[in-house]
């Protein structure tokens, strides 16, 4: 069994919220080299503080010492059924029609993102609403 892989979907997160969309026009609106469609790892650096543990409830705590651990931090989405975030129809130059997408976090939020980020001109509207664009990287 084959399958589009350009037709699924892929979530782009950015700073204050993240865009879903099929890969395909992922690709088309941001270029098919683009470092924003990949998945980009955030080093994190965890703390635990120092605090007494009870593995079973009578027994003597075990103080634990304090320490931290390193991870990388990948890209992450929920799973459901429900879909979430709001609706929004996009266009840019190029592209053949108008394409839906899914946006967490304010519409501007994302407008700052395509300005910093696409190629291409960039228009959206939440469905029903206001129209926002158009957006291009600027040199």
């Amino acid at each position: 069994m084959a399958s589009d892989l350009d037709a699924r979907e892929t979530t782009i997160n950015y700073a204050g919220g993240s865009l879903t969309m099929t890969v395909g026009n992922a690709k088309n609106l941001f270029g098919e080299d683009s470092t924003a469609i990949g998945a980009a790892g955030e080093p994190l650096t965890v703390s635990v503080r120092e605090h007494n543990r009870v593995r079973v409830i009578g027994q003597a705590p075990k103080k634990i010492e304090r320490y931290s651990y390193d991870y990388i931090q990948w890209p992450t989405n929920g799973r459901s059924n429900a879909a979430g975030g709001t609706p929004i129809v996009m266009s840019w130059t190029g592209s053949e029609g108008e394409w839906g997408a899914r946006v967490s976090g304010s519409l501007w939020e994302l407008g700052v993102f395509l300005q910093s980020t696409s190629p291409k001109s960039v228009w959206f509207h939440a469905k029903g609403g206001e129209g926002y664009g158009p957006f291009q990287k600027i040199s």
